[in-house]
């Protein structure tokens, strides 16, 4: 019985190893499993791409397949990029364009060493306004001829580039009016945490008051702590979370890899914070001037306790809620893709 189930294990095994994608080994720079250019098509792709490569040192491939099987084109293409080693070793310059005939998808996978030139944003617009227009005519050839002068240009040509994505963010520009009343609407959210987080702030500074006067325990104080600064958070996060998408809307650009966080700086923040909040509970405490000084560990005073942290007070501690010939032989140079890139569909 043992043996039996032993073997229906390994058949198991066995048939899902099958059932993976086996990504085709390249040996030239245009490889057309799904059989959708003439020779003399194919032929002109492999010369055009063998030059650029020759040029530039750059690894433009074109793989075109009937179907993905059980895996996403993004996989797919990923998997067959770096099985390939597509671009040279260092460098990670090479791009593969995976094109699916019965899927009817295609993607422009790029190497690490590329993907400041050809951004997601690059290739996506040249997947939407270039190559699936043509696909839908069954303008194969035509789509991914355009599409490789394209890429070629920009690769090139560091002004065209520029142009290119400028339009692009023309394209997701904003008119005037959708930026009023965007920020009237993210405004409401500002408005909204701004006032939790005064008050939880609010109730924060009367916690540690209440601790230096010896109304309110050390130990209750502390499971109060974390709630309170629950809702501190929570109100920060209300205010933070608009005013980037504001940022984003109004253009400006902030790029996290510019932001360097110093591991001091992370302490100190922190640490700062309560410095403050512990100097404006004194502060208040000096001004009021009727309170001693004093501390108690556990003993809390019930009139003080109701009277301010209750819901009816002024604080609340409540949280919210192949085919053709060709002369030219090719292979990998070593490169490798992290899934920069973008897919599309017709």
């Amino acid at each position: 019985m043992r043996k039996a189930l032993f073997t229906c294990f390994l058949l198991f095994i066995s048939a899902m190893c099958w059932s993976q994608a086996t990504y085709p080994q390249l040996t030239e720079i245009v490889t057309d499993q799904a059989e959708i250019f003439t020779q003399q098509e194919l032929g002109h792709l492999r010369n055009k791409l063998t030059q650029f490569e020759t040029e530039t040192t750059n690894q433009l491939v074109i793989l075109t397949i009937n179907e993905l099987g059980n895996e996403t084109i993004e996989q797919y293409a990923n998997g067959a990029f770096n099985l390939n080693k597509l671009g040279q070793d260092e460098k990670d310059n090479g791009i593969l364009i995976l094109f699916s005939k019965l899927d009817r998808e295609v993607r422009i996978e790029v190497g690490y060493g590329l993907e400041p030139y050809i951004t997601d944003a690059v290739a996506s617009r040249i997947i939407r306004n270039t190559m699936i227009p043509k696909f839908k005519e069954e303008d194969y050839f035509g789509g991914l001829d355009v599409a490789t002068n394209q890429i070629i240009t920009f690769l090139n040509d560091p002004e065209a580039l520029e142009e290119f994505k400028q339009e692009i963010e023309n394209e997701g520009e904003f008119p005037w009016w959708a930026k009023l009343l965007m920020t009237l609407f993210l405004s409401v959210f500002i408005a909204a945490g701004g006032f939790v987080f005064y008050k939880g702030y609010s109730s924060l500074i009367e916690m540690f008051r209440g601790i230096f006067i010896g109304k309110l325990g050390l130990l209750p104080g502390l499971f109060m702590f974390i709630p309170t600064l629950m809702m501190v958070v929570f109100g920060l996060v209300f205010i933070l979370m608009p005013v980037f998408f504001l940022s984003m809307v109004f253009g400006f650009d902030f790029d996290p890899d510019n932001i360097n966080l110093n591991t001091t700086l992370v302490y100190y923040v922190p640490i700062g914070f309560f410095l403050v909040t512990i100097a404006l509970a004194i502060l208040k405490i000096l001004i009021k001037g009727k309170e001693d000084f004093k501390l108690s560990w556990v003993k809390s005073d019930s009139t003080y306790m109701s009277k301010t942290f209750s819901s009816g007070g002024s604080h609340s501690f409540g949280s919210g809620s192949s085919s053709g010939g060709s002369s030219s032989s090719f292979s990998g140079g070593g490169g490798s893709s992290g899934g920069g890139g973008a897919s599309g569909s017709w």
